[in-house]
């Protein structure tokens, strides 16, 4: 067997994992990683996603916070930044 081919009984873990819902699999003994470690973390440069072009009408005061607050990196950066997230729990709730 290689170091790359999984044994029968690998493969029948993994289904037996893969068949789980995610709620009654057990990660209690992986540590969590610290939100600081990734704090200057950022989208590598394998990874690049697909951006279009947009024009959307903001409030004044919302676009001026977003100008404030962009921590260094572009006010639209820090808008994708937000509204991915709020995608994200979006779809978690609905599943």
């Amino acid at each position: 067997m290689s170091k790359k081919e999984l044994s029968q009984e690998q493969r029948a873990q993994l289904a037996k994992v893969a068949a789980l819902p995610d709620s009654e699999i057990d990660v209690g003994d992986i540590p969590e990683a610290p939100l600081e470690n990734w704090a200057d973390a950022r989208r590598g440069h394998l990874y690049r996603p697909l951006k279009h072009p947009v024009t959307i009408r903001l409030d004044a005061d919302v676009l001026a916070w977003f100008k404030e607050h962009a921590e260094g990196r572009a006010y639209q950066t820090e808008i994708n930044r937000v509204l991915r997230s709020h995608v994200a729990k979006q779809e978690k709730r609905r599943a």
